[in-house]
This record gives C-alpha cells, sequence and structure tokens, in this order.
C-alpha cells in the first residue's frame, strides 16, 4: 500500500500499463500529478467551467486537453495543458510513471495520463477553461463511504456509473467516467483500490471507456 511518493514510483515502475496502438480521431493528455500532503499523498484535480457547448462541462478531471501540432508527444501536451489551465509548471517536476491508455466509449478518441511529483503548495492560477483545481487525498478516492452509483446521459444514453464524490459540497459533481478509470488503474496499481461496489461487472467495464 503506496502512502509516500517514493512508494508510489515503486509500484508504477513495476506495473505494466497498455497503451493503445491503433489510430484514433482525437489523442489527448493529462497530468495525474501528485504531492505529499499531511498524513497522505494527494492528488490534483480541476472542476471544468461551466459551458453549453462543452459534453463534460462541469465535470471533474485532471489537467490536459488535446494533443495539438505543435505538442512534441503526449507528455508535452499534458504540460502545456496544465500549465495553460491551472497555472503549474511541470517543465521541473519529476515524472515518476504512466498509467493505462483510456479510450472513448463513444467517440474515437484515446486518453494517455502521466504521473507527477512536486513539493509544496504551488499557487494554481485557473484560466476560463476551468472553474476551480483542487487537492483531494488519495483516502477520499479509497474510502467506501464516497462511492455510489449515479446514472449519467451522455450522446443520448443513460446509463448507471461507478462515481466518488471528492468535494465536501453534496451539489458539487462527483468523479465519473474517463477521469475515474485512471483513478481507478492508479489506485489499483499502488495498493489502494477503490472499492468495489456491487454493480455488474459489464457496467464497471464499460464505465472505464467515458469521462
Amino acid at each position: 500500500m503506496a502512502r509516500t511518493i517514493v512508494e508510489v514510483e515503486a509500484r508504477l515502475a513495476a506495473s505494466s500499463p497498455w497503451f493503445d496502438p491503433n489510430p484514433v480521431k482525437v489523442e489527448a493528455a493529462v497530468a495525474l500529478v501528485l504531492r505529499e500532503g499531511q498524513g497522505d499523498l494527494e492528488a490534483l484535480f480541476i472542476r471544468r467551467a461551466e459551458h453549453e457547448a462543452d459534453p463534460w462541462s462541469g465535470d471533474l478531471a485532471f489537467p490536459g486537453g488535446r494533443i495539438d501540432p505543435i505538442d512534441a508527444d503526449g507528455r508535452a501536451a499534458a504540460e502545456r495543458e496544465t500549465l495553460e489551465e491551472v497555472g503549474l509548471d511541470l517543465s521541473n517536476a519529476r515524472p515518476i510513471g504512466r498509467i493505462s491508455d483510456v479510450l472513448g466509449f463513444a467517440e474515437s478518441i484515446r486518453v494517455s495520463a502521466y504521473v507527477y511529483a512536486i513539493a509544496g503548495d504551488p499557487r494554481l492560477t485557473p484560466n476560463y477553461e476551468v472553474r476551480e483545481a483542487f487537492w483531494s487525498p488519495l483516502s477520499h478516492s479509497d474510502d467506501p463511504t464516497r462511492q455510489e452509483m449515479r446514472d449519467f446521459t451522455y450522446m443520448d444514453n443513460t446509463s448507471a456509473m461507478p462515481t466518488v464524490r471528492l468535494l465536501e459540497d453534496p451539489r458539487a459533481p462527483v468523479l465519473w467516467g474517463i477521469t475515474y478509470k485512471f483513478m481507478d488503474d492508479f489506485m489499483g496499481t499502488i495498493g489502494r483500490p477503490i472499492p468495489f461496489m456491487p454493480w455488474e461487472e459489464d457496467v464497471r467495464d464499460e464505465s472505464r471507456g467515458r469521462r
């Protein structure tokens, strides 16, 4: 059970993440940024700003976005997007591993995730795309009292999906879909799996392809 950056890095180094080799229409990359907080590791999340044209308006996510032609690779895109979205420069941060790619469920999209470790409490300055940026202790993700199934509608299809409540405000959005899948994979890799709820296995598998 990893509770320090060193332990997480060792677990990631010993893992075998899956990287999708197939062509897709959209490639994106995100940064899973960790720091050592008081008593537990903390991960950086964003709450997206609300926009009518954005299908993930208001959702919780990692900083990141599409890989642009100016980006050398996915890692460069994740770092550029993190700087743009929350003002956090990862160029001097310590990259400590990757987790498996996630594919979109209803769209041809592949998202890659890069894990970083930073020290201290850097200032975060969200841009217009981000309503807020916040740190969440990993204990929130492996707390069974914060897990529940909720219905989500995407492209006119409604399904019950597993979620994690990261914020204390009961009206705030919960973690689900692609970012949930990343956290599910990451937490399992470091020996702190998200508690398994009594949903059907095929529903759990389906959720891994959604954001």
